[in-house]
């Protein structure tokens, strides 16, 4: 199977700094044909454009515009950044009411000139924006797709691989849940190579026990407020994450990531978005796997569930729709 099989098109809602940085990270691996940046300020577009276009002699060949929606139209998969930008202190959740709006504006939009594109939305709070954008989409659950805990899995293999000193990418290991700060690591599936990391850390003489988890899962779970606090947003690693997700869409890899996807009956879960290890490939997501939880990471999941859909509830659902 080749790694991708290029798209005619791939299109960009939002120029800001997530945007931008995927974009870029999109071109470098040459993954589409056509790649189309939307912006509520097209001079801002305008500009992602034009710089992006300048290194036309180091990428394969791309025609790269600034439009509107119109521009959009039979995009092979449509990437939504657009949104409040979070603000130093601001959690994911608080910005959902200003975000449920902008969405209430993008998404019929995007669905008009793209009915049959595969919908990746990065905005946060990303589980409950993948619901509001299924809901108002009309597109199956599979063909609507959030970013998930991609990028908490990355960061927490980051942490893993400075404890233990090895590669990051020989390290098996999920973020699952919200996007947020409910999210949890899911120890029990945890291993390097097959090695459960208490026997390597045990083999190599490394300190690995409950309070180092603890710590890494709170420099997970607070590292987007580090960088925003430092530099005012998040961008490289997420525009990565974006560009991962992509490819196994376009290659049709088949490839297990934690995206957020809609739960039927996953450990009593239903009717919510959240990140769980995946099969992603060329429809999307193809299905959630049903991977084997211990009793405290069940209860963390369903934990994480009911605060999403009380979010949902209050801020975006009518009485007579609410969910359970």
């Amino acid at each position: 199977m080749d790694k991708v099989n290029k798209c005619t098109k791939i299109s960009v809602i939002g120029a800001g700094a997530v945007g931008a940085t995927a974009a870029y990270a999109l071109t470098l691996d040459g993954l589409a044909e056509e790649l189309v940046i939307v912006d509520v300020n097209k001079t801002k577009a305008e500009g992602e454009v034009l710089d992006l276009n300048h290194g036309a002699a180091f990428i394969k060949p791309i025609r790269i515009i600034a439009g509107d929606y119109p521009d959009t139209k039979d995009s092979d998969i449509v990437i939504v950044t657009a949104g409040a930008a979070q603000k130093p202190g601001e959690t994911r959740i608080e910005l959902v009411n200003k975000n449920i709006k902008i969405f209430e504006s993008i998404i019929p939009q995007v669905t008009k000139y793209n009915p049959n594109c595969i919908l990746l939305i990065v905005s946060n709070p990303v589980d409950i924006l993948s619901y509001v954008a299924y809901n108002l989409s009309g597109f199956p659950s599979e063909r609507v797709i959030g970013s998930g805990t991609v990028l908490d899995t990355s960061r927490l293999k980051y942490e893993i691989s400075k404890k233990l000193a090895t590669d990051p990418r020989d390290i098996q290991t999920y973020i699952m849940g919200e996007h947020g700060d409910t999210e949890f690591p899911a120890w029990s599936l945890s291993h390097i190579q097959g090695i459960k990391l208490e026997q390597y850390a045990q083999d190599n003489d490394f300190d690995f026990n409950e309070d180092v988890k603890s710590e890494m899962h709170e420099k997970v779970k607070n590292a987007a407020y580090e960088v925003i606090n430092k530099k005012g947003s998040t961008s490289y690693a997420i525009g990565l994450a974006i560009k991962r997700i992509v490819e196994a869409i376009l290659g049709d890899e088949l490839s297990v990531l934690p995206v957020s996807t809609l739960l039927d009956n996953y450990y009593g879960i239903s009717n919510v978005y959240l990140g769980v290890p995946s099969i992603v490939g060329r429809n999307g997501v193809e299905k959630p796997l049903k991977v084997l939880l211990q009793e405290d990471e069940a209860k963390k999941l369903k934990h994480s569930a009911d605060m999403l859909k009380n979010v949902l509830n209050e801020s975006y659902l009518k009485e007579n729709k609410k969910i359970s």
